[in-house]
């Protein structure tokens, strides 16, 4: 690397990874997000890039999942030798004991960072997620909500979030001891000195953050805990929030960086295995904008794939062929959704994500498309691997959907590479979200 390496990161989901790139991107350090580990030749095209991320899955997994691939994944990121090295989870930080457990995480990176204390943020006021008193608050419609009180996030089909306290929530996770440096303690004029006794103590270090004061105090100390023995960190992209703020207050970068607008595609290929009722307002949004909308039965997707599979293809191929943007769906909001059927065999929703990618790749393909979209956070991270993206840039930020940003696609297919995708989580964006990516504008 020309200079050392800023920043590496392990992304627990797809549209995570793709968060936190565009934070950094945005921010002035150029980033490549890698959906595997690298060859030494696929890493030497972004020697440019002073940060690096591996786009993962383990949100979706068990613990003895993470066991066997959460240490290959960061003993890989420790031979990059970057300052940082940031283990991502959602910003929601929904999790449980069995599913995407963020506690045994932190173990696992402790061993290997042989490193005592680990940094955790969550709050990123850029994306409306607060952390006050250890107490998680994230936006839903103009409104704060606590996690535990959220309409979404609390009735999460998968890991429903049911306690706001988030210490006490990753006891539930890990026996590692955990402290809190609440807003108070961040206001007082020794908050150096207390963080930095608080780290000095095995365990886990939960920052509060609220603010562009209560951030910058975090950002300042997570810079100076990663120069000297605390490197690993977990949380949100706050925590790259945080960082670009110490970043840019040192001289470290410069804080800016330009985006051309793409402008429109004629035509544009969704698939959609989100819940959400935020996804829900944007299928039909779409459907009223020109889109032809296609539902898609998912327990034929698990039971009769490749006829499955066929169907929704041909389907797509038809919408696509007359000229029309085709968005195919396997539930219209949470009303629809059919997760206690689905949730009957073990590994179904990874599977239901895979066909998915499976449909929008032949759709791609076959259509010449040039850009599309996957919606729903398990269901990009289990999509996007069937399309042979190798790796992903920033192509266009959208400032109004903050974490769900237009990517190029870097393959080592032809018929892939240069594709420009969008993975949104299913909370995430405005109504008229996949229409703002047909048209590869950035909302006023």
């Amino acid at each position: 690397m020309p200079e050392r390496l800023l920043l590496s990161y392990y992304g627990d989901d797809l549209t995570g990874s793709t968060d936190v790139m565009e934070a950094l991107s945005l921010g002035g350090v150029p980033t490549v997000l890698f959906t595997k580990i690298p060859d030494a030749g696929l890493l030497a095209r972004f020697v440019n890039c002073r940060a690096m991320g591996l786009a993962g899955t383990s949100r979706s997994e068990t613990p003895a999942w993470m066991d066997a691939n959460l240490a290959p994944a960061f003993n890989w990121l420790k031979t990059l030798g970057g300052v940082v090295t940031h283990y991502k989870v959602c910003s929601t930080f929904d999790s449980s004991p069995t599913i995407g457990n963020i506690g045994r995480a932190i173990e696992i990176g402790r061993n290997v960072f042989d490193q005592a204390s680990v940094p955790l943020v969550v709050g990123a006021p850029q994306l409306k997620r607060y952390t006050a008193f250890g107490n998680l608050f994230a936006a839903y419609r103009g409104e704060i909500f606590r996690i535990d009180r959220h309409p979404v996030m609390s009735r999460h089909p998968v890991t429903p979030m049911q306690e706001a306290d988030l210490l006490c929530h990753l006891g539930r996770q890990t026996e590692l001891p955990s402290r809190l440096i609440d807003l108070a303690a961040l206001a007082q004029p020794d908050a150096a000195g207390r963080i930095e006794a608080a780290l000095a103590e095995p365990g886990i270090v939960l920052f509060d953050v609220i603010d562009a004061f209560s951030q910058k105090v975090a950002g300042d100390a997570l810079w100076r805990a990663a120069r000297s023995a605390n490197g690993f960190m977990v949380g949100s992209s706050g925590v790259e929030y945080a960082l670009i703020e110490a970043w840019k207050a040192d001289g470290t970068i410069s804080g800016t960086a330009r985006f051309p607008e793409p402008g429109p595609v004629d035509r544009l290929a969704v698939v959609s295995g989100s819940v959400s009722p935020t996804t829900e307002r944007q299928i039909r949004h779409a459907a009223s904008d020109g889109f032809e909308t296609i539902p898609v039965d998912p327990i034929a997707l698990l039971s009769m794939t490749e006829q499955a599979i066929d169907r929704a293809v041909a389907a797509g191929l038809a919408a696509l062929s007359s000229g029309s943007s085709v968005l195919l769906y396997t539930a219209l909001g949470p009303n629809a959704d059919r997760g206690a059927e689905i949730d009957t065999d073990e590994g179904a929703r990874n599977r239901l994500g895979r066909a998915l990618g499976n449909i929008l790749r032949q759709l791609v393909v076959q259509q010449k498309l040039k850009r599309a979209v996957i919606a729903g956070g398990d269901t990009s991270s289990h999509a996007l691997g069937r399309l042979g993206v190798d790796a992903l840039t920033l192509r266009m930020p959208l400032p109004q959907s903050p974490g769900s940003p237009l990517c190029m696609a870097h393959s080592r297919l032809p018929e892939i590479d240069g594709l420009e995708v969008a993975m949104k989580g299913g909370q995430v964006g405005t109504d008229g979200y996949f229409s703002a990516i047909r048209e590869g504008r950035m909302p006023s």
